[in-house]
């Protein structure tokens, strides 16, 4: 997408979000410890002020500089960080990408690394042999189980309140 369509104007509506995805991407880029230029030549940018643009809320940024992004600032969890600003910059992609279904796929990736940011949090999980991680395993599993029951009865119940 080229720079004049970046450039295009925005209205008064998405103005304020706008300048949300703009102070994300600047706290971000600070947080990486890197200026907008360091930035800019890190995702092969010809004119770093495209950055500065976004970040003051400005311009709305192309779907393809989020994705460059992604691989510099959201290399943790680039999925996330795509899918943060892309529905702030490109609400139309996003709504389409959605009517596909890939908004599903994300909540479940992000739902995954959920899970497993638990297991990653305790040393002392790393720790278990593989018996004893099989254990705990077939516990959560339990455990998991139950409260998926106890959500449906809680909704079960809710939807004969309203009814």
């Amino acid at each position: 997408m080229s720079l004049a369509i970046a450039k295009s104007s925005v209205g008064p509506k998405r103005r304020a979000t706008i300048e949300k995805a703009g102070a994300l991407l600047k706290q971000m880029r600070e947080t990486a410890g890197l200026t907008a230029q360091e930035l800019g030549r890190a995702i092969n940018l010809r004119d770093a002020s495209l950055l500065e643009q976004a970040e003051s809320g400005r311009i709305v940024l192309p779907f393809e500089i989020i994705l460059r992004l992604a691989a510099v600032l959201g290399r943790r969890d680039p999925v996330a960080f795509v899918m943060k600003l892309t529905r702030s910059y490109n609400p139309e992609l996003w709504k389409a990408l959605e009517d596909l279904g890939v908004g599903r796929l994300v909540a479940h990736a992000g739902r995954e690394r959920e899970f497993v940011n638990i297991y990653r949090s305790s040393d002392e999980a790393r720790r278990l042999t593989d018996e004893q991680f099989a254990r705990v395993l077939a516990f959560v599993a339990a455990a998991f189980e139950l409260a998926l029951t106890l959500v449906r009865e809680v909704n079960g119940r809710r939807s004969r309140d309203t009814q």
